[in-house]
């Protein structure tokens, strides 16, 4: 027997059940959806809706039908439309017609956002955890590189020189940033909908404080017609996912640049490369070209949650059906890419040689504008005349400590034989010792920083 269809006199067609069911997708929250069972059925005793004893039937029907999930010996049926059809069917046919006392004041409106939730919140403390790791993971090898110097740039054009560990750091901070996000949206997710109803409240006196406490919610929504149709959670929740996934791929664009033999300032292990069929001298950066693809995909779902919200009027709607796909897919994206971003920083080379060859003194062009700063002559004019000390450098086919302090002295009379000095890539480095820096003394400052953050979350 259905959950509805008292009113109808013919059977929902085929094809109708086919479109309609979606127990195929939501089954994974067997284990949300009887927790809050559970809750609720010790409610609906508090408040007298149900004896001691049948709650206590109920209670137990509804831990012997986890355990059937749990282990695999579920059988779904033709008529379970979705996991709450399904739960309350198999918790009948084991604890007989008390089983449909359950579901007294309840609907599947505020049952199922309530399971989504919960899920939702399983979830983000699965990413962040993964997250965590990846942050572990860039402070470890960039405590090993703090010294370590390579090309630093900016519209992927040869800027100034920076350190390994400030470029690995840069990664941590994007994901704090991802981290924190994700805490303020599981806040914001555990608010208990259950005892909205379908719409208008709860007609049986429960304790919906006591119950949200119960299932681990923070608090309990303070408009039932609101609460149906809050999905403003999966949104967020699907906005913290998506910009990580995001700073991911950033990750592995930065890889697939760096790690090609052009450069080949880092390698992939072995473990966390693939090749080619054909070409056998080929190393690809495969598990860095699908993390910016998955991103994509993030993106993709997060879009269509949002356009799906927006049509939606007030009150529960069939629409929000589509939610938990999508929300589903993200999750199950980033819980698959976290780990081996993780690993590949962790196992992969760094080439100090070629990145040290990669360092072209056209990176030092901002020092020598600094140091006739410091000389007295208004950065404007430095940056003038620096540039076109660079312009007759490249003339004349030398690097700019190539040009003769004479020349130089034509450009500017601030120039003096300590110009010598600029010329030094560990120097430019160490200059930036401000916090937030690339100098290694700024950049065990920011480590330090960063291992704190990671022991207080």
């Amino acid at each position: 027997m259905t959950l509805w269809g008292g009113v109808f006199d013919l059977p929902p067609d085929e094809s109708l059940r086919r479109l309609n069911d979606s127990f195929s997708f939501d089954r994974r929250m067997y284990a949300q959806d009887i927790d809050g069972s559970i809750a609720y059925a010790r409610a609906l005793a508090r408040a007298g809706v149900l004896t001691v004893e049948e709650a206590d039937v109920l209670i137990d029907g509804l831990r012997r039908v986890l355990a059937e999930f749990e282990s695999g010996a579920f059988v779904d049926q033709p008529g379970d439309e979705d996991i709450h059809t399904a739960v309350e069917r198999r918790l009948t046919e084991l604890v007989g017609e008390v089983g449909g006392k359950l579901h007294t004041g309840r609907s599947r409106n505020d049952q199922v956002v309530t399971d989504f939730r919960l899920w939702t919140m399983d979830a983000l403390r699965r990413v962040d955890a993964l997250g965590k790791a990846l942050q572990s993971a860039l402070v470890a090898s960039a405590e090993g590189h703090i010294d370590t110097l390579m090309p630093g740039y900016t519209h992927f054009q040869p800027a100034q020189p920076i350190t390994v560990a400030h470029w690995l750091m840069s990664y941590f901070w994007m994901l704090a940033r991802d981290r924190e996000r994700l805490h303020d949206a599981w806040r914001r997710t555990a608010v208990s909908p259950l005892g909205s109803g379908a719409l208008a409240g709860h007609p049986f006196g429960i304790d919906r404080e006591l119950l949200a406490d119960e299932m681990g919610f923070l608090s309990c929504s303070q408009n039932s017609l609101d609460a149906v149709a809050d999905r403003d959670f999966a949104a967020e929740a699907g906005f913290g996912l998506a910009l990580m996934a995001a700073h991911l791929s950033r990750f592995g664009e930065d890889m697939v640049i760096f790690t090609n033999p052009a450069l080949g300032f880092f390698t992939l292990d072995d473990r966390y490369s693939t090749g080619s069929s054909i070409m056998p001298q080929k190393r690809n950066a495969d598990p860095m070209e699908l993390t910016r693809g998955k991103a994509a995909r993030l993106l993709g779902r997060l879009t269509g949650l949002l356009s799906m919200i927006k049509g939606t009027p007030t009150g529960y709607n069939k629409d929000y059906q589509e939610d938990k796909e999508a929300v589903f897919e993200m999750f199950d994206t980033l819980e698959l890419l976290l780990p081996v971003v993780s690993a590949v920083v962790s196992t992969m080379t760094v080439n100090t040689a070629k990145l040290r060859a990669a360092l072209g003194e056209e990176l030092l062009a901002t020092d020598l504008a600094e140091y006739l700063v410091r000389k007295g002559l208004p950065f404007r004019q430095a940056h003038h005349v620096v540039g076109r000390a660079v312009r007759e450098a490249q003339a004349e086919g030398v690097v700019l400590s190539a040009l003769p302090l004479e020349g130089l002295r034509a450009l500017s009379p601030h120039f003096d034989e300590d110009v010598r000095d600029v010329f030094s890539f560990e120097r430019s480095v160490a200059m930036r010792s401000t916090t937030g820096g690339t100098a290694p003394e700024a950049v065990r400052r920011q480590i330090a920083a960063a291992k704190a953050l990671l022991a207080n979350r």
